[in-house]
């Protein structure tokens, strides 16, 4: 399961930026890899874990701005198509699955 923050913050003062720097600066010390600057994804293994991260993500939102929570099977997550510089890539990055016998 992936996660998907997608995030839209006033930047017009200079405290609005702090807290966009400080929401941003938080995500990525939780795991999170930017996508694009105001998208945000992590692999949380399955949808009971990913829980933990919604319930700090609201707990470290900014009070005002606009934020949406996504989520992604690995399939759906690895269909997507990112285009960098006219050439296709995969935004997902390869998660090692272990097994347990």
């Amino acid at each position: 399961m992936w996660m998907m923050v997608m995030f839209d913050l006033p930047t017009d003062t200079s405290e609005e930026r702090k807290n966009a720097s400080d929401f941003r600066n938080f995500l990525q010390k939780k795991g999170f890899s930017m996508a694009q600057f105001s998208v945000y994804f992590r692999f949380t293994g399955s949808r009971e874990e990913s829980t933990k991260y919604v319930r700090a993500v609201k707990r470290n939102a900014p009070s005002v701005g606009d934020i949406c929570i996504l989520f992604f099977t690995d399939k759906q997550f690895g269909d997507i198509i990112h285009i960098k510089n006219r050439k296709s890539d995969s935004l997902a990055q390869k998660v090692t699955q272990y097994e347990l016998f």
